[in-house]
């Protein structure tokens, strides 16, 4: 057995994982923590009380080396303060970075021990009592363990399940991974040489799963992936079931109130997976469906292979089947080649479609995609000039749409006490952040809310009626 296999349960070592990026790393850190659980390490949230410290990485933006780096810059000072002070700290880096640049970080970054792709974390734990025995060895022959492989196994099937004390304590609202890796390599994104080839987990382990977490109190599951809705998982019977059979299947599940999912791609949003929205009260009325841009000539560049009319066309047959539906997007301004009639083209599908909040980047060249080497670079002061004027359109449909929840009642979440005393907090089923008077007594269940007023990035409502549960 390995040095960390044999660890007891009571040692007093603490994990500090710090998490970049999207709501997979998310996940993905979360799981971390229940593989090293049963190896006696407890998460902390004081990084300087850490023995080990993960940093779980995303690949997605412009600089995200030079931020790891510069993070462990930080954590090779604060290594040598807890040594001098007579104890230690082990230092790994995870995630899409570390899948990207595995031998270039321990090759900069000799502080760091271990190094892992996001397809490797279920072997955590057998790579730390690697780490551990490496670090006996004289500085100069000490190297960091480094897994970047694409395996075989199925990672899922070899992670421990999450104590339920640890369901618990990460509150009502939980992710849940689905699908995995990317197939459309659309020509601005690393995450097909990140994550891998689209993989999508079997029906039975996504419920199994799902009912851990109902058990555990949680009442809201947002389902992950990539490109989400490009699951196709399968069933006991050896049959395919797409991402809409697979929500029919999760709303069986006595004590599950509300579903999510995120991230879309347009190509993969089919008729039953609309259908699902039309029929599942606990599907929520919020979509994430991203277009980046609404020019088709940037699109067929950026190899989506939608056009802007094919994208408004599925957005209108959406709201026909759930007409309470609002929309989020993705939007990259400055894209190579983009001229003033492409960004207009942008706004124009911006205006049409009305959202209720967007995200959007200027273009950054990532190393080893297809737009990388593309030609017409739009200057940079070009770019954040786009950015602005985009986000500003955006911002004013964002308040628009809380302004038109003013006078409705809403199905609220409540999660959590509110900032200011007698006040809880929640989420509506559009994700907004609502604020309301009221005893805690309330967390943990669904209440009838009205809102009266909105602030700058929530709303502010008034309890109508409590929850019979």
């Amino acid at each position: 057995m390995s040095e960390i296999e044999t660890m007891p349960q009571n040692a007093s070592k603490r994990v500090f994982i710090k998490t970049y990026g999207c709501q997979m790393n998310v996940y993905d850190s979360d799981r971390m923590a229940d593989a090293l659980a049963p190896h006696g390490y407890m998460p902390t949230q004081e990084i300087g009380e850490a023995d080990l410290v993960l940093l779980n990485t995303c690949h997605i933006r412009e600089k995200a080396s030079e931020k790891v780096f510069s993070e462990l810059g930080r954590l090779k000072e604060l290594q040598g303060e807890k040594r001098a002070a007579g104890g230690d700290m082990m230092i790994g880096v995870a995630g899409c970075v570390a899948q990207a640049e595995g031998e270039e970080i321990a090759r900069r970054a000799p502080v760091v021990d271990l190094v892992f792709g996001p397809q490797a974390y279920h072997r955590l734990p057998d790579m730390l009592a690697q780490a551990q025995s490496q670090r006996h060895m004289h500085p100069a022959l000490k190297k960091a363990v480094i897994d970047t492989d694409f395996p075989e196994e199925d990672k899922f099937t070899h992670l421990p399940a999450a104590r339920k004390e640890a369901t618990i304590a990460r509150g009502l609202t939980a992710f849940l991974t689905v699908q995995e890796g990317c197939d459309k390599f659309c020509s601005f994104c690393v995450v097909p040489y990140t994550r891998g080839a689209e993989v999508s987990r079997p029906v039975s382990q996504v419920l199994e799963e799902a009912r851990r977490l109902v058990d555990a109190g949680v009442k809201e599951i947002t389902l992950l992936g990539q490109n989400v809705n490009a699951y196709h998982g399968t069933d006991a019977a050896g049959r395919d079931i797409g991402l809409g059979e697979l929500c029919y299947l999760l709303a069986e599940i006595t004590g599950l109130e509300r579903l999510r999912y995120t991230t879309s791609h347009p190509r993969d949003m089919d008729d039953g997976l609309i259908a699902a929205h039309r029929d599942l009260p606990l599907l929520m009325p919020y979509l994430h469906l991203p277009v980046q841009s609404g020019s088709d000539r940037i699109l067929k560049a950026m190899n989506r292979k939608h056009t802007a009319a094919e994208y408004l066309s599925l957005i209108e047959r959406i709201k026909a089947a759930r007409p309470d539906m609002a929309l989020s997007g993705d939007f990259i301004v400055g894209f190579p080649g983009e001229t003033d009639s492409d960004f207009e083209d942008t706004l124009s599908i911006i205006r049409e479609t009305g959202y209720a909040s967007a995200y959007s980047f200027k273009y950054s060249t990532r190393p080893g995609t297809p737009g990388a080497n593309l030609g017409h670079q739009v200057p940079e002061e070009i770019k954040t000039e786009r950015l602005y004027r985009l986000q500003e359109l955006v911002n004013q449909q964002t308040t628009a749409f809380h302004a038109s929840m003013v006078g409705k009642t809403l199905p609220v979440l409540v999660e959590r006490v509110g900032r200011l005393p007698g006040q809880v907090g929640g989420r509506s089923p559009y994700l907004q952040a609502v604020h309301l008077e009221g005893a805690t007594d309330l967390i943990g269940a669904i209440h009838q809310v009205e809102i009266i007023g909105t602030s700058t990035n929530s709303l502010v409502g008034r309890l109508v009626r409590a929850s019979a549960a």
